[in-house]
């Protein structure tokens, strides 16, 4: 069974104060970690270098943003990866 698509201002209607909240929670974290003593510090620090690309893929409109912002944030694939085995 396919879902239907909601229609997209039932969407922005449903969902618009949900994004609100969630974008200013991410702005006064950003604030914070903007105002820390050692702010200059975080500059290099690859979780931010992630925000910030992920907050990139949030202005690109070409669709599929849920997935792109996940692989920001996901490890690179390692062949190497060994299956963690249960304990007895």
């Amino acid at each position: 069974m396919t879902a239907t698509p909601m229609p997209a201002g039932k969407a922005l209607d449903a969902y618009f104060l949900d994004a609100r909240c969630r974008l200013l929670d991410l702005a006064a974290i950003l604030d914070r970690i903007g105002r820390g003593t050692d702010a200059k510090s975080t500059d290099a620090d690859p979780r931010l270098a992630r925000i910030r690309r992920a907050l990139d893929v949030l202005r690109d409109e070409s669709g599929g943003r849920a997935e792109r912002i996940q692989q920001v944030f996901s490890l690179d694939y390692d062949a190497g990866w060994k299956k963690p085995q249960p304990r007895h």
